[in-house]
């Protein structure tokens, strides 16, 4: 198995803002994907939408400004069984967030096009967090064709 792994700062903001955009729908949407619904609680199903398709969550923790992480229950084959986690901690004036996108079977060239889409929704998150405006899909940035 291989993962996906990345760690971003976000400045001037505490580990509760982070969370609040890691587990709300109005923040999940400020920066991952405008059509996002469902329940963030343990156990229930978050469903993000994209133009090309989209993904289902389950939300397996969530522990307040600490730890948000989801099993993908519907998707893309390659992401279904997989796990996202999202691990916060203040430094300083920062939040640090360790995320991980765990559980690939294989690294195939479509978990290269999602590490470099993850790494541009997590600007998107930090922009949310530190400015108020993230770039949630369909305003993201792209990336490759089709995206």
């Amino acid at each position: 198995m291989v993962d996906i792994l990345h760690r971003i700062g976000v400045e001037h903001a505490t580990p509760d803002r982070v969370y609040e955009a890691l587990t709300t729908v109005h923040g999940l949407s400020g920066w991952w994907t405008e059509t996002t619904t469902g329940s963030t609680a343990v156990g229930d199903v978050i469903e993000f939408r994209f133009p090309p398709g989209g993904f289902d969550m389950e939300v397996v923790d969530a522990v307040p400004s600490s730890r948000v992480a989801w099993r993908v229950v519907d998707g893309p084959d390659e992401w279904v069984g997989t796990t996202i986690d999202w691990e916060l901690r203040q430094d300083g004036d920062w939040t640090i967030v360790l995320f991980r996108h765990e559980g690939w079977r294989e690294p195939v060239e479509f978990m290269h096009h999602c590490s470099t889409k993850w790494a541009t929704y997590l600007m998107s998150l930090k922009a949310l967090v530190e400015s108020g405006v993230g770039a949630p899909a369909p305003r993201d940035v792209h990336v490759a064709f089709p995206d």
